[in-house]
């Protein structure tokens, strides 16, 4: 057992000194991921695709600055369907030609949610929102929002780990 994995026992890694917050209190964690489950589902009902779901993951996570996050949401993004171009940009979504009036006013939503003590900043969100989502629309993806922050802040203060993953293996000939 490595040294590293010695120090990552059940519910605190001791190395860091942080409880995983998510291991020391299952239930409420069970709870909060069946949350999570019913907004994906709400965000499907109302007509959200998974991908763009993603790209809120993504971003509020990049705000946020959860590395655990990003490295799951961005797995999880290109595995719906999204590019690698337009991850590469996402932090510059404005400045950019690669993504549609619907992504553009979800970003705006999520960024208001993640930073919501500026007024002008949420009323111009909600103006976005209002030209291409109706009410279903404009919920979910501030619930995706909303989640995703929590999420954000478990990861955070849990301070849990992102490994290296496995390199591809090559095939042999």
């Amino acid at each position: 057992m490595s040294s590293a994995a010695a120090t990552t026992t059940g519910t605190h890694d001791r190395r860091r000194g942080r409880v995983f917050i998510d291991k020391q209190s299952p239930e409420t964690y069970r709870a909060f991921r069946h949350a999570s489950e019913t907004v994906r589902a709400e965000a499907a009902a109302a007509g959200l695709e998974p991908a763009l779901v993603e790209l809120i993951n993504v971003r509020v996570s990049q705000i946020n600055g959860c590395a655990f996050c990003l490295n799951r949401h961005t797995l999880a993004a290109l595995q719906a369907g999204e590019s690698p171009q337009r991850l590469g940009v996402l932090p510059g979504w404005r400045d950019t030609e690669v993504f549609t009036d619907r992504e553009r006013a979800a970003l705006g939503l999520a960024e208001t949610v993640t930073h919501p003590d500026d007024a002008a900043a949420q009323d111009s969100a909600y103006a976005a929102a209002r030209e291409v989502f109706d009410d279903a629309e404009i919920s979910a993806a501030i619930w995706a929002s909303i989640t995703i922050n929590a999420f954000n802040r478990v990861s955070i203060l849990s301070k849990h780990p992102v490994r290296q993953a496995a390199a591809p293996r090559q095939a042999s000939h």
